[in-house]
């Protein structure tokens, strides 16, 4: 029978505010390499941390059937959380949801015990009550810069969101998935131990099309 709510994702789940947003609650333990969903099934090298930093259409199927891919998420380090997108011309009631979707999941693989640090995704200030909502202060958490800071108008949001978060949340250690400027981050070093992985394409093609 096809489980078509999805309701195993909300056993014993635990709530913040009153969007009741899931909680998850940070590893403490640091990646030591990530590897984006898509190139998961493909290699060997387990001793790394999932991530969903790309195109949605690359990991829908995780929410689709999450119970077919526990499997392979099982057998990696650990995993950050689904970062769906959210948009701003998408109606905010569709950016909750999808900040709400990825922190199910990461509850749910914590449940069936898989280490999770949680992605922390926002756009402009409305989305602040909800993208930061059920996280732990002083704990780890982990962002994607990836297609936020090439435009000087998504960057404008992205450093907005980031002083935001920086100040809501003092993780103990930050995650940073993408491109990494002086310029952004800079000035948080001395309030959080940042971690950097650049994406893919840096990796292939040093920092062109990011």
């Amino acid at each position: 029978m096809k489980e078509v709510f999805k309701n195993f994702l909300y056993e014993n789940a635990t709530y913040s505010g009153y969007i009741e947003m899931p909680i998850v609650h940070s590893s403490n333990l640091l990646p030591n390499k990530l590897i984006p969903f898509s190139k998961a099934y493909s290699t060997k090298d387990y001793k790394q941390w999932v991530c969903f930093y790309e195109n949605d259409e690359k990991f829908l199927r995780v929410w689709n059937n999450p119970k077919k891919y526990l499997p392979i998420l099982r057998k990696f380090y650990g995993v950050i959380s689904p970062d769906f997108s959210v948009q701003r011309n998408m109606p905010l009631q569709k950016q909750v949801e999808a900040i709400f979707n990825g922190r199910i999941l990461g509850h749910w693989w914590q449940q069936n015990g898989i280490e999770v640090i949680p992605n922390i995704r926002f756009n402009d200030s409305r989305t602040y009550e909800y993208a930061f909502e059920g996280i732990f202060p002083n704990s780890n958490v982990a962002i994607g810069s990836l297609g936020c800071i090439k435009k000087l108008e998504e960057r404008k949001f992205f450093e907005e969101g980031l002083a935001e978060m920086i100040h809501t949340l003092k993780p103990k250690n930050l995650i940073v998935y993408g491109a990494l400027p002086q310029a952004v981050f800079g000035k948080y070093k001395n309030k959080t131990n940042i971690l950097h992985f650049p994406c893919q394409t840096n990796l292939s093609h040093s920092m062109k099309g990011v």
